[in-house]
């Protein structure tokens, strides 16, 4: 066979592969427990801001000891989420918006000294519209504040995926529907999408819709509806919404973000249970 045709056999063969490559598996848990979830065969963490990067929970003393946990982590830091604190509002009459303002460029700053890339914006406490508030108004007023999130994140290198919670957590932004209209109307590209699969099979959302949010999706949770379980335990089946994320052709990683009554027994056949979910869609 000549080199050329070799060379060409290969290459097609490689993007073959690339174009099926099914999506690498994380979760969502104390870096503590580091090499407990090493051993299981994960590979990427999602932390949170609250206990490694808040201004308000850790001085720059601390940050400094965490930076030196992070780059001894058997698996990847890739994302976290807890945001922005409850009591630190972004809608409603007690905005105060310097503050927010220089909280997030203190996470921001830290983020990029840690080599963090990803932050998942659910926040629903700052986001919650107080009773009696117009809903129009905090729209407004959410949007006008994102921008300027955003842009600050933007030039720490950072993105934000705007997390669609249900409507038993938060008020505001309970479908990932919602959430694409908010990104597309902020028009920042620190400001995108994450997919909660948990939280779209609680509001009965079709999983059609990520594929017209397909533009800005970039990061993805999961958990089984009922109580939050990890795949697995109850049998949900995720696979409508793994082929809408196929079509999309989906980059990102998937996160397990559940509660677990025995994290030490389950979390192998959880992951194991993920991947031959994954396995049926991507490799179909």
């Amino acid at each position: 066979m000549r080199t050329g045709t070799t060379i060409l056999l290969i290459l097609i063969f490689t993007s073959h592969l690339s174009a099926q490559r099914v999506p690498e598996i994380g979760i969502a848990q104390p870096m503590e427990k580091d090499s407990l979830l090493s051993a299981a065969g994960y590979r990427y963490l999602v932390e949170s801001i609250s206990r490694n990067f808040s201004p308000r929970n850790v001085n720059d003393a601390q940050f400094q000891e965490k930076l030196t946990t992070f780059n001894k982590l058997k698996i990847k830091l890739y994302a976290c989420n807890l945001f922005i604190p409850g009591e630190m509002k972004l809608v409603g009459p007690n905005v105060d918006e310097e503050a927010v303002l220089s909280y997030c460029r203190t996470v921001f700053e830290r983020c990029q000294k840690a080599g963090l890339k990803l932050i998942v914006w659910g926040s629903g406490g700052a986001r919650q519209i107080p009773e009696g508030f117009d809903r129009n108004a905090a729209r407004t007023q959410f949007i006008s504040i994102a921008v300027k999130i955003a842009d600050l994140a933007a030039r720490h290198g950072v993105v934000l995926a705007i997390e669609n919670l249900n409507s038993k957590e938060t008020n505001f932004i309970t479908t990932l529907s919602e959430a694409y209209e908010i990104v597309k109307e902020v028009n920042k590209p620190a400001l995108r999408l994450c997919v909660d699969i948990y939280h779209m099979m609680k509001e009965d959302e079709s999983p059609a819709v990520i594929e017209k949010a397909a533009k800005y999706v970039v990061h993805c949770d999961l958990a089984e509806k009922e109580k939050r379980t990890p795949p697995g335990t109850a049998g949900d089946d995720f696979r409508a919404h793994f082929a809408a994320l196929k079509k999309i052709k989906y980059k990102g990683k998937i996160i397990m973000e559940c509660s677990w009554e025995n994290l030490v027994v389950q979390l192998v056949p959880a992951r194991l249970a993920l991947q031959k979910q994954l396995e049926d869609v991507w490799l179909k």
